[in-house]
């Protein structure tokens, strides 16, 4: 019964993760901990929903606006994807140094707003 919960709170998370990436505006960015602390979940919470997207999910919605901490992109990410994002933001005019970091970062943070006090297991 545990693991049935757990794929209901998943879905949920899931649902709310994408929710949220799809309302951060073009020219703006956030991180996954920025995303982790508004959903009171952890940023691999972040990070796994978003590496999962379905090829249509990832076509509809802006993921390449969301960034590791320190306005970085992931230097862990495959290095196509990593360049395709790095171009996406450059094409919304964000400038990225070569070491990955986004250039005067709290010009175009998108603050995801307060914790919220969810508990995602509930029904």
């Amino acid at each position: 019964m545990a693991a049935r919960g757990k794929s209901i709170a998943f879905a949920r998370i899931r649902a709310e993760v994408i929710r949220l990436v799809a309302l951060i505006p073009a020219g703006r960015f956030t991180t996954y901990g920025s995303i982790a602390i508004h959903m009171n979940v952890i940023a691999r919470h972040v990070a796994t929903v978003l590496s999962h997207l379905t090829p249509e999910e990832s076509s509809a919605l802006p993921w390449h606006r969301v960034v590791s901490a320190n306005a970085r992109l992931s230097p862990n990410m495959e290095p196509t994807l990593s360049r395709k994002q790095r171009r996406l933001l450059k094409a919304e005019g964000l400038r990225i140094d070569k070491d990955g970091y986004i250039q005067e970062a709290d010009a175009h943070f998108h603050n995801m707003g307060v914790r919220r006090d969810i508990r995602w297991s509930e029904g």
